[in-house]
Parts: C-alpha cells; sequence; structure tokens
C-alpha cells in the first residue's frame, strides 16, 4: 500500500489532498507545527466525507525546525509539500516570508531525499510565474518565471519564486534519484472545509458579509481547491510529470464585479450584499492614502494577468471544474458552515 506525506494537512488545500488520497485507497500521515491541531484536520475529513479515516497518521513538524522531518519522510513513497507560510498581515521584512518558504521547502527535500521518497510534488504558485513587471498583454505559460530582482514585487511573490527555484536548484545539485514536479495554482477557491481556508476565499467571504461596497477593477484566476488536490495526486505518480511544473488554473480571468455577479446569479437573496459594480480605479487609489491594506492593491489595478493550462490537461488528462461553478462552491461552503456574518 502506497505511503504519501502531506505536510500542512491543517491548510485549505492540504485537508482536501488529504481527503482525495483516501479516497484513492493509499495510506497518509500529515504533518502540522502542533499536535493540537489534529482535531481540525479530523473536522476538515469528516466535512469533505473521507473515507479510511484509520489510514491517517498525524505528525509534528515545523518548516522552521529539522525536528520532526526524517521521523515524517520514513518510508513514505511520495511527498506531497504543500504547507507554505502566508502573511495574515504586512510583514515588517520580506524575509520574514522568503526565508520560511526557502528553507521550508528545502528541508522537505532534503528529508524525502534521504528517506528513498520517490517524488516530491510541491505547491508554488502563479506568483512564481507571472508576476513580473512591464507587458501583461500575453499569455502565461510554465516556461515564465516572476523576476524577483526588480523593485517592487511583493514578499509573498517573491517567497513562491524563490521558494520553487531552491527546489529546482536542489535536485539538480544533490536531489540524487529524488523527483520533483511542481502544481502552480492561481487563485484557489472552492468549497471550504473549515475556518482555515485560502485568501482567495476571502473575497467571496468580504463579499457576503457586505465587506465590499463596490469591486476594485481587479481580475484573477480561479481555480477550485478540489482540482488543485487532484493535480498533486496526478503529478505523484504520472510517468511524464518528473521535471515538470504545471498552471492550474480553470478558465479566462474574471473581475471582481463578474465574482459578484456570478454569486448573485446562483445564490439570490444569500448574495445580495456582493458587488456588481466595478469602483473606479481613481477611488482606490485616493482611499489607499489611508488604508495600508488598499496600497497593497494599487499596482494590481486594471492588470488583467492570464495564463494557459494546456500543458496540465494535455500531460495529466486534468480537467477543472468552471470558473462559476468553483465560486458558487466557495460561497454555498461558507453558508454552509456558519461562516459568512450574520
Amino acid at each position: 500500500m502506497t505511503t504519501v506525506l502531506v505536510t500542512g494537512g491543517t491548510g485549505f488545500v492540504g485537508a482536501h489532498a488529504v481527503a482525495q488520497l483516501l479516497d484513492a485507497g493509499h495510506t497518509v500521515r500529515t504533518t502540522m507545527r502542533h499536535l493540537t491541531r489534529q482535531g481540525d484536520v479530523e473536522k476538515m475529513l469528516d466535512a469533505a466525507r473521507a473515507p479510511h479515516r484509520e489510514r491517517v497518521s498525524y505528525l509534528a513538524a515545523d518548516l522552521g525546525r529539522d525536528d520532526g522531518w526524517a521521523q515524517a519522510a520514513a518510508g513514505a513513497d511520495y511527498v506531497l509539500h504543500i504547507a507554505s507560510p502566508f502573511p495574515g498581515a504586512p510583514v515588517k521584512h520580506e524575509d520574514d516570508l522568503i526565508i520560511p518558504a526557502r528553507d521550508g521547502a528545502l528541508r522537505v527535500l532534503r528529508a524525502a531525499r534521504d528517506a528513498g521518497v520517490r517524488r516530491v510534488v510541491l505547491t508554488s504558485s502563479f506568483a512564481a510565474v507571472g508576476y513580473s513587471r512591464g507587458n501583461t498583454d500575453r499569455v502565461f505559460t510554465e516556461a515564465d518565471w516572476t523576476r524577483t530582482d526588480e523593485p517592487g514585487v511583493a514578499p509573498y511573490i517573491k517567497s513562491k519564486a524563490i521558494a520553487e527555484r531552491a527546489a529546482w536548484d536542489f535536485i539538480e545539485s544533490e536531489g540524487g534519484g529524488l523527483e520533483l514536479s511542481v502544481i502552480n495554482p492561481v487563485g484557489i477557491f472552492g468549497p471550504v472545509l473549515g475556518p482555515d481556508f485560502s485568501p482567495s476565499i476571502q473575497i467571496i467571504k468580504t463579499m457576503l458579509d457586505g465587506g465590499m461596497r463596490a469591486a476594485p477593477p481587479m481580475w484573477t484566476h480561479v481555480v477550485d481547491v478540489r482540482d488543485v488536490a487532484d493535480a498533486h495526486v496526478r503529478a505523484m505518480t504520472s510517468p511524464v510529470a518528473a521535471g515538470q511544473r504545471y498552471l492550474a488554473l480553470a478558465g479566462a480571468p474574471l473581475s471582481f464585479a463578474e465574482i459578484g455577479r456570478v454569486l448573485h446569479a446562483s445564490l439570490g437573496e444569500a448574495a445580495a450584499k456582493a458587488p456588481t459594480r466595478a469602483a473606479p480605479a481613481w477611488l482606490i487609489k485616493l482611499m489607499a492614502r489611508f488604508s495600508p491594506r488598499l496600497t497593497e492593491l494599487v499596482p494590481q489595478l486594471n492588470v488583467v494577468r492570464r495564463a494557459d493550462n494546456t500543458k496540465i490537461r494535455e500531460q495529466l488528462g486534468w480537467t477543472p471544474r468552471s470558473n462559476e461553478e468553483t465560486v458558487t462552491a466557495s460561497a454555498e461552503s461558507l453558508i454552509r458552515l456558519g461562516l459568512q456574518a450574520a
């Protein structure tokens, strides 16, 4: 029976990945910084209706420390390295994100190599692909990289690109027989299993709660968390996936106003507070003078980044859910779990 180590089982993508691996018949072990979070994972697996829960084991391991990773990787056939730091608030220094992301990935890779793991599938991001400055009137592919030496690159974006680069460099110079595949998802939406969910879901929640009176003129690619987990599982065993990176996205980019309109069309009165019109960019820029949170949005106003999912569809047979289904599932799960403000 195949044993798979999933880092970050307490997270949005990690919990869905554990559930899908169990459904596929694998034995799963998952890591978390503190075993006090085991109950949270179990509740999310309940919400996902994951079978064979007796096949899950839980281990404590922190991306910032060496302790625990050798034990976690021992005897594993594959590793899905999904855990990664994400800022809940603006960081004081970019290294507060870059160092944990890079060094954490290298800790997992070293442990996997030393344990004789066949392949690691690393969760990176579209942030590592398409966030360089300059002309965005093009379609990004897996051949593109965000240039981290440009001025103004946000710390989170920089951390994802640097961590992924470090992972590929490690495989080339020190990996031995270890294989690496990388998934680069865009904004991750879809059904939440508990209060831990992606920043993209916060967009939906803010809209439903009435915290976004008008939509900023911004666009995002969309991908369902279930499809992101499926991409990891496919890349884990596909012979062609070794040494490859894959952009994971559904359809064309959606504007925030379009997201609001999808919510109105699918949920009716439950989405009454969601905006369906965009605010002018000048207004957002004016408001940003008084709000650090809005200041971070200014470089993204009226910028549309487009990416291509041909490679993952053709090489892995991956078929994502539509933008509309994904956005609707996000909102319905927030309402079902009582995570929407009254």
